[in-house]
C-alpha cells in the first residue's frame, strides 16, 4: 500500500505543481511529496512524527472534516503550528471514511482543474486504502488466531503459532515480554462491547508506538494482551508503555484499568508464561488495588504467592478474625472496610479517617469494635500482618 500511495502523491504532485500528502482519518501521515512551497510547523511535525497533536486534529475533526464530501478548507491556526491553511479532499469508499488528500494553499489558490484531478487521485487512493483494509482484516484474523495459540495450555499449538507467526512475517523473532490489561467488571462476567473496544484502541494505540512487526495483540473476553518483542531490555520503556495503555483505556472506556507486566521471556515459545505472570499481575491489582495502575510480576510480594496458592487451601486459612468480621457485616463491610483502611493506612488515624470521611472518635470507635467482634489486639503486630494479610486473601479469592 504505501509504495502505490506514495507514486500516486508523486504523481499527482507533478502533474499539479504542487504539494500532495495522504492521511489516514486520525491525521497520521501515510504519503507526501517533496515540498514546492513553503509549509509549516504542522507539516514538519506530521512528517517527522507521522502525526500531529491532538488539538490539532480535533481542530481539523470540528471544521467539518469527518462529514465532507467534496473538497473543503481547513483555516490557519499558528497557535497550533497550522500556519498554512490546507484544501482537503475526503478519501471515502461506499461512505466509508479512509483518509484525506492534502494541497497546501501557499501553493496557490487550487483551479477547477486541479480539484478535478484531485477527487480522481482521491478515489484511486480510496481503492488502494480499502484494498488494504481488506488484507489487512485478514492478517488481523489470522494474527489473533496464532496469538490464542500461543497462549494456550497446549504445548504443540504453542510450538506451532510461534513457527507461523514467524513464517508469515506477521512479527519479528526476538525475546518478548507479555502485558495484560484488565477493566473493573464483574468477576465471571465477559466485558461488554464499549470496553472491548476500549482494549482493542488502547493496545492498537501501544502498536503504534513500537516499530513494525514488533508486538502483537488479542482481546480476550475480559482482559487484553499485548506481546512486545524486546530486543534490549528497558524498565523505562516497557513502564511508559504500559502507563500509556492504561491511560488511553481508561479514557476511552470511563473505567478503572490495570496492567500486569509479565517477566522477559527468551521467544515467542516461552510466551505463555509470561503471560500467566502478566495476568495474575493484572488480575491481584484489580483486586488488592493497593498496588497501583501498572504492576509488574516480580514486584507484587506475598500477592503473588498467595494468587499462587488454589483458593479454597487460601480460603480454609482465612483468619478467623477477618470471617467474624465479614459476618458481622453482612455483606456492608463497614467494621472490615474500616480495619482494612487503616492497616492500609499503616495504622495512621488521620490519614484513615480523612480518607473514610469520618471524625477520628468515630473511627476510634469503629476500631475498638473491630477488635472486640475479631477478638484481636491492634496493638498486636502479629494481629495487624494476620489481619491484613486476611482482607487480601479474602479479597483474593472473591469474599470481598
Amino acid at each position: 500500500m504505501a509504495l502505490e500511495l506514495q507514486r500516486l502523491v508523486d504523481s499527482l504532485g507533478a502533474r499539479l505543481g504542487r504539494s500532495v500528502a495522504i492521511d489516514d482519518p486520525n491525521i497520521r501521515l501515510l504519503a507526501h511529496n517533496s515540498h514546492t512551497g513553503d509549509f509549516d510547523n504542522a507539516r514538519l511535525e506530521s512528517i517527522m512524527r507521522r502525526s500531529v497533536s491532538p488539538e490539532l486534529v480535533g481542530h481539523i475533526h470540528s471544521g467539518g472534516a469527518l462529514t465532507a464530501r467534496d473538497l473543503f478548507t481547513v483555516p490557519s491556526r499558528p497557535d497550533l503550528g497550522l500556519d498554512v491553511a490546507r484544501v482537503g479532499m475526503p478519501i471515502r469508499y461506499d461512505e466509508t471514511l479512509l483518509g484525506f488528500l492534502w494541497l497546501l494553499l501557499s501553493d496557490g489558490p487550487v483551479t477547477d482543474e486541479q480539484a478535478a484531478a484531485v477527487r480522481q487521485g482521491a478515489e484511486s487512493a480510496a481503492h488502494t486504502l480499502h484494498r488494504d483494509f481488506l488484507l489487512g482484516e485478514i492478517s488481523r484474523g489470522r494474527e489473533r488466531e496464532l496469538v490464542r495459540d500461543l497462549v494456550s495450555a497446549d504445548a504443540e499449538l504453542r510450538d506451532e503459532a510461534a513457527r507461523w507467526l514467524i513464517e508469515e512475517e506477521l512479527v519479528v523473532a526476538g525475546p518478548i515480554r507479555v502485558l495484560v490489561a484488565a477493566l473493573a467488571h464483574a468477576p465471571g462476567e465477559p466485558l461488554g462491547e464499549q470496553d472491548r473496544l476500549a482494549l482493542t484502541v488502547g493496545l492498537e494505540h501501544a502498536r503504534h508506538r513500537l516499530p513494525p512487526r514488533r508486538a502483537l495483540h488479542l482481546e480476550r473476553p475480559d482482559h487484553g494482551i499485548l506481546v512486545v518483542v524486546q530486543e534490549v531490555p528497558s524498565r523505562a520503556e516497557i513502564d511508559d508503555l504500559a502507563a500509556a495503555i492504561q491511560v488511553r483505556i481508561a479514557k476511552e472506556s470511563g473505567k478503572e484499568c490495570w496492567i500486569g507486566v509479565g517477566e522477559r521471556c527468551p521467544g515467542l515459545p516461552a510466551a505463555h508464561e509470561s503471560y500467566g505472570e502478566a495476568r495474575r499481575a493484572a488480575d491481584v491489582a484489580r483486586i488488592v488495588r493497593v498496588l497501583g495502575p501498572v504492576v509488574w510480576s516480580s514486584e507484587l510480594g506475598v500477592y503473588g504467592l498467595l494468587a499462587e496458592l488454589p483458593a479454597e487451601r487460601l480460603g480454609h486459612n482465612l483468619h478467623p478474625g477477618v470471617r467474624r468480621l465479614l459476618d458481622h457485616d453482612g455483606g456492608k463491610g463497614a467494621l472490615a472496610g474500616t480495619l482494612e483502611a487503616f492497616l492500609d493506612n499503616g495504622g495512621d488515624v488521620r490519614r484513615t479517617a480523612a480518607e473514610l470521611c469520618v471524625h477520628r472518635a468515630s473511627l476510634y470507635y469503629r476500631l475498638r469494635k473491630a477488635e472486640e467482634v475479631a477478638r484481636v489486639d491492634l496493638a498486636s503486630g502479629d494481629d495487624r500482618l494476620a489481619l491484613h494479610l486476611g482482607f487480601k486473601v479474602a479479597r483474593l479469592i472473591g469474599l470481598r
